[in-house]
């Protein structure tokens, strides 16, 4: 047997372990910012560089490490790494470069980050739960030993455009949860990311060894909605006011579950509601860029899946505010599925969600975007179809016949998914259209002038949403939360930027816009009845702010 002078044993004061734990606890380590003082009550001398930095310098750092990646993957990692040792620090550095990180920290580096994310995996983060767990995930959910706030939850079978990712897909939700902080001030320590992992029809995770995730095939729906039921209601004990968000689900389930609990519990769907939001606010400033009324736009749909049909809806809702009936709204729109024109008479039996849209006013079958584009001669195209580069130099030509300022959303996820590139878009189109992407673009230069990308990024909205449905105690998320949340993103965009065709605001903003979307959602909430915060205060507006976490080092008593 070893013995204490073994070299095989190590023998420490007691206290050496406490000492070592705020060191790697993510929460309170503040490495070389910890100051004398602290570094003197905490028995920390002697266990850092004898330099007491700020955290400007510690940021300044961490930019310098990150910046000599070549390899957006390996930059996921770095900040993945650094938000495990020291969340303060990782915060700090995200909001102060939103811009250059976002597309590191979620698309579309996060769609390779999932693909990988067995591969890459280096310590546990949030909670998955499985179907073993049936019947005991209320007493699961005690060993997250915190107060939750929000929690985005996936089952991991719709990952962006990428299809079945099974436990892989949980990079979605940590990295979703990681907007939340960093957009609209949630405190990190307040969310959970959560994987349902019900199995995966990935024949390739299923044999790889690396695989971490449940080795069956996705549980039947018998087996897959009781399990939901006991999760969702396990959460709502445990955590009465938490905010949760479905994230990624599947077209067959993601209605179903959103229908179910949308008036049960406070929830909403991002892919449906929020993606539909953020096209949405998008939508209405397009057009004011082009001088199109929304009422005599004519939109093909390519993908009539949660994110499309959200999107329709959510445009329909604002039309009906507007004054169009729901039913006049409704055949502005013209949806694309893998069988070509949706229509009542196709012959096929239409999931539900289709059934709305589907044209009763065509007697022929068009069975390609080709030939439904030179029919309809829409004023724009909307992609939400994940099928790469799907909109090809003859649609997009096809199109600007027939609009002087064309609108075209390319937003499948992440890059490699999209429909168009932006040059694509403004070449065939020789400058005319109105682009946005769901991932990021650079600028194109065409002829001498220099076209800027919008990006129809859902963190415009979710956010702010989120924000404010959890800090006033919602009841729900209601339909009006969501029209009101798109209305005061697009009114964000001042007359000058519209005149310059930019329909977005600028990302840099976002702490700003969330504010003022949890604003519009707090006083909606209000007006509905829905509000359960015990006392209103008289200006919300400071009040939201005042509840934002700031990523600053703070104090250890």
């Amino acid at each position: 047997m070893a013995t204490p002078t073994s070299p095989k044993v190590l023998a420490r004061p007691n206290n050496f372990l406490q000492k070592r734990n705020i060191l790697t606890n993510r929460s309170f380590n503040k490495g070389t910012a910890f100051p004398p003082e602290e570094r003197a009550k905490l028995g920390l001398r002697g266990l850092l560089p004898p330099n007491v930095e700020t955290i400007t310098i510690q940021r300044e750092r961490v930019m310098l490490q990150l910046r000599s990646f070549a390899d957006a993957m390996q930059k996921y990692i770095y900040v993945s790494s650094l938000k495990e040792r020291n969340e303060t620090l990782f915060y700090n550095v995200l909001l102060t470069h939103l811009e250059e990180l976002l597309p590191i920290v979620y698309t579309p580096t996060v769609g390779q980050a999932c693909l990988d994310f067995a591969h890459i995996w280096r310590a546990a983060e949030g909670m998955f739960l499985c179907p073993e767990d049936k019947g005991n995930i209320r007493k699961i959910l005690d060993n997250w030993d915190a107060e939750v706030d929000i929690i985005v939850v996936s089952d991991g079978s719709r990952i962006l455009g990428l299809g079945d990712l099974g436990a892989n897909g949980m990079g979605i939700p940590i990295g979703k949860l990681s907007l939340y902080v960093a957009a609209a001030g949630f405190h990190p320590s307040k969310t959970l990311p959560v994987l349902l992992d019900t199995g995966t029809n990935n024949e390739n995770y299923l044999k790889d060894p690396l695989y971490i995730g449940v080795r069956n095939k996705r549980i039947p729906d018998e087996q897959y909605y009781p399990l939901l039921e006991e999760f969702l209601m396990a959460v709502k004990d445990r955590w009465p006011h938490v905010l949760l968000q479905f994230e990624d689900f599947s077209n067959d389930h993601c209605f179903e579950l959103l229908e179910r609990y949308r008036d049960r519990m406070l929830c909403f769907n991002d892919d449906i509601q929020g993606t539909g939001a953020v096209v949405a606010s998008g939508f209405v400033n397009a057009c004011k860029v082009s001088g199109v009324d929304m009422k005599d736009q004519k939109i093909v749909f390519f993908g009539p899946g949660s994110a499309g049909i959200g999107v329709a809806d959510t445009i329909v809702a604002i039309m009906t505010r507007h004054g169009m009936s729901k039913e006049d709204a409704r055949k502005r729109f013209y949806f694309v599925d893998t069988k070509g024109l949706v229509t009542s008479n196709r012959g096929d039996k239409l999931v539900s969600y289709k059934v709305p849209y589907a044209r009763q006013d065509f007697s022929e079958q068009y069975t390609s975007l080709l030939d439904v584009v030179k029919a309809v001669k829409p004023t724009g195209l909307i992609g939400l179809s994940g099928t790469p580069r799907a909109f090809s130099e003859e649609i997009i030509r096809e199109l600007a016949k027939h609009s002087e300022k064309p609108i075209i959303f390319s937003l499948s996820n992440p890059t490699s998914k999209s429909e168009c590139t932006a040059e694509q878009a403004y070449s065939w189109s020789d400058g005319k259209c109105i682009f946005a992407s769901g991932s990021p673009f650079d600028p194109v230069t065409l002829n001498g002038k220099t076209y800027y990308p919008g990006q129809g990024n859902n963190m415009y909205i979710f956010p702010g949403l989120g924000f404010g449905a959890s800090i006033v105690r919602a009841k729900k998320v209601s339909e009006d939360m969501i029209i009101s949340a798109a209305v005061t993103l697009s009114n964000y965009v001042t007359a000058e930027q519209i005149s310059r065709g930019q329909i977005y605001p600028k990302l840099d903003k976002i702490r700003d816009i969330s504010a003022k979307i949890a604003l519009s959602v707090i006083e909606t909430a209000i007006k509905e009845g829905l509000a359960q915060l015990p006392q209103i205060p008289k200006d919300i507006l400071a009040f939201i702010k005042e509840q934002m976490y700031q990523p600053e080092y703070v104090p250890i008593d």
